[in-house]
């Protein structure tokens, strides 16, 4: 159990940064945009290991080539908005692109689960039922992300903070796809 919990921590971290950027985005969060958020990157963080479980060894070779990649992709269209709007020091909150809706709150919820699916994958060579790992994962997923976009949120609504933390949040969803790049060898240098 301990180590399951680590696991499901672990995966979580990736999600943490996300939502804290998003909080950061959106500077007021509603109840409601906490739920979707929250529920989406739980539910993917439970699916993604269910999914690699599932494929086992028959897809992995295809997966493992370019699953990386795809995250990064993701996290980088992201990435380029919040940069984006920071630059252009975008005042008007309504204008603002809300991360915890549409493609931006699926491609952030896959981009954040892709490693998810790599444990699931890992869990199926050693014969591991992954069903409570699942619900466990999920479940901490949610509450790490519902803390950061709360998180961001506060630093997002620190006027004085509020640009510097959209850049930043923006910088580190990159530096969050090029570890994701470092640790499947794709880029030796760092």
């Amino acid at each position: 159990m301990m180590n399951t919990l680590a696991l499901a921590v672990a995966l979580a971290m990736d999600a943490f940064a996300v939502s804290i950027a998003s909080g950061v985005a959106l500077k007021t969060v509603s109840p409601r945009q906490t739920f979707r958020l929250a529920w989406h990157f739980g539910l993917f963080q439970a699916m993604m290991p269910v999914i690699g479980w599932s494929a086992g060894l028959t897809v992995r070779s295809h997966i493992e080539a370019y699953d990386h990649w795809i995250a990064f992709a993701l996290l980088v269209y992201v990435a380029q908005g919040m940069l984006r709007s920071a630059f252009k020091g975008e005042k008007n909150d309504t204008e603002a692109k809300d991360p915890t809706k549409g493609v931006t709150m699926v491609m952030l919820s896959v981009a954040t689960s892709i490693d998810a699916l790599a444990v699931g994958l890992g869990l199926s060579m050693i014969n591991v039922s992954i069903w409570t790992p699942a619900l466990i994962i999920g479940l901490v997923a949610g509450m790490f992300t519902t803390v950061g976009l709360h998180l961001g949120k506060w630093i997002g609504s620190v006027s004085q903070l509020s640009r510097w933390a959209e850049m930043t949040g923006g910088i580190v969803l990159l530096g969050i796809g090029l570890n994701i790049l470092r640790e499947h060898g794709a880029l030796p240098f760092l």
